[in-house]
């Protein structure tokens, strides 16, 4: 039996159907929840920009804290990466964090991460922490958004380092990040393995 050209195209555009419907489906399983309860994967969307994931918490008073620089840092690199708030504590429902994100006034997208599946992938421990992943969604860098906190208890009167700045700075410039991983000071994320 011969094979026409509509036959190989008609294959062509089943396949293709079955990849675009196949493919969300896998990645909802590793997603984390928009506050409606809908999955969803930041590292799949179609952009080409950085994806910066911070991880915070609703009762984390360093997080709160830094929700200025956070937002700062966001307009300052829209163009070349996506911000997600990422709420890794299982126990945070969509209400609490409404609240929080009014609060702070942020605008940034929220996620809900109860799974840990960002965690996972950001190897994220502690809130707040930042992760950035490149154009081609590899780990870039994974830490603190900068030195201002000593520990827990002690801050600088201001930062003297800024990691996730001089990260995002670098890789929107194609020049080769010198620092890879920091520790981050926070509060720390409960249900790690």
């Amino acid at each position: 039996m011969r094979c026409t050209l509509f036959t190989r195209c008609l294959a062509v555009a089943l396949c293709s159907a079955f990849l675009t419907f196949a493919l969300p489906q896998a990645h909802a399983r590793g997603s984390a929840l928009d506050l409606a309860g809908r999955p969803v994967n930041p590292l799949a969307t179609g952009s080409r920009k950085l994806v910066a994931l911070i991880f915070v918490r609703t009762d984390c008073p360093i997080s709160s804290r830094y929700a200025p620089t956070i937002q700062r840092l966001s307009e300052q690199y829209r163009r070349e990466a996506e911000f997600f708030l990422v709420f890794p504590d299982k126990t945070e429902s969509s209400a609490a964090i409404r609240t929080y994100l009014s609060d702070y006034h942020y605008t940034i997208p929220a996620l809900r991460d109860p799974d840990h599946a960002l965690v996972k992938l950001a190897r994220a421990q502690i809130t707040p922490e930042a992760a950035v992943f490149d154009a081609k969604r590899a780990l870039a860098y994974h830490g603190r958004i900068d030195n201002l906190y000593v520990d827990v208890a002690r801050a600088r009167p201001s930062a003297t380092t800024h990691e996730l700045d001089d990260m995002l700075h670098a890789l929107t410039r194609g020049s080769t990040p010198l620092t890879k991983e920091t520790a981050a000071v926070g509060c720390y994320i409960s249900d790690l393995p």
